[in-house]
């Protein structure tokens, strides 16, 4: 059993942290393996089935978000299953710079840079000390604000898209952060496969920020 304390008002549950760290990021890494097997297998084109595919996936994290405080193995499961159908989602995405001269350098170094990325955050989070849950709602906020503007810019164009994915770079890199310090403190109370989800989540939006930044830079080259 895992001992339950307090630290400044938080719940913390201390357990076997490295274990639990090991399991979510093998979880994490399989999903995104997935993801590739996904978008490689992608139809060429999605038509009116990239809306279906949207729908499903967001189906898919409130049923592994009620799957979790039931069955971890059913969890797990369907976490593979929306990673593997997150990948459909992204294909639109990654054929415009797989087909595309050098595009596929720049899919690998944004996805080496996710990597490296993460593997940061984790270190990080074993030694930072802040009110990460404060900074967690403060960027779910900026978040929201940036799906916002995300959606006026459908019809008013007055944010560059560099700046956007910027800004969701940062973001994700704070929500990212925050996750993995949530995982060293209370990662028990929410299980690998919940905590894998949040991870490949943040590590997915930061892969598809860089995949813009690098190919707004290559085509300003």
């Amino acid at each position: 059993m895992a001992n339950v304390t307090t630290v400044n008002g938080v719940r913390v549950i201390e357990g076997n942290t490295a274990s639990l760290l090991g399991k979510v990021l093998w979880i994490t890494t399989a999903g995104f393996l997935f993801t590739a097997l996904g978008a490689y297998f992608a139809p060429p084109t999605l038509g009116v089935g990239y809306m279906l595919v949207v729908l499903v996936n967001f189906g898919f994290i409130f049923a592994i978000s009620a799957a979790a405080r039931r069955s971890s193995g059913l969890a797990l499961v369907l976490f593979y299953a929306f990673t593997a159908l997150m990948g459909v989602q992204i294909s639109p995405i990654l054929n415009q710079y797989t087909h595309t001269l050098g595009g596929r350098a720049i899919v690998s170094e944004a996805a080496i840079t996710t990597a490296l990325g993460m593997a940061l955050m984790a270190i990080i989070a074993q030694f930072a000390n802040f009110n990460y849950m404060k900074v967690g709602r403060i960027a779910m906020f900026a978040l929201l604000g940036l799906i916002v503007i995300g959606f006026l810019g459908m019809f008013v164009h007055f944010v560059q898209p560099g700046v956007y994915a910027w800004l969701t770079l940062i973001i994700f890199s704070v929500l990212l952060l925050v996750d993995f310090m949530r995982l060293r403190d209370r990662g028990q109370a929410y299980g690998p496969v919940q905590m894998a989800l949040s991870i490949y989540l943040d590590a997915l939006n930061i892969f598809i920020a860089l995949l813009q930044i690098f190919g707004g830079g290559r085509r300003r080259d």
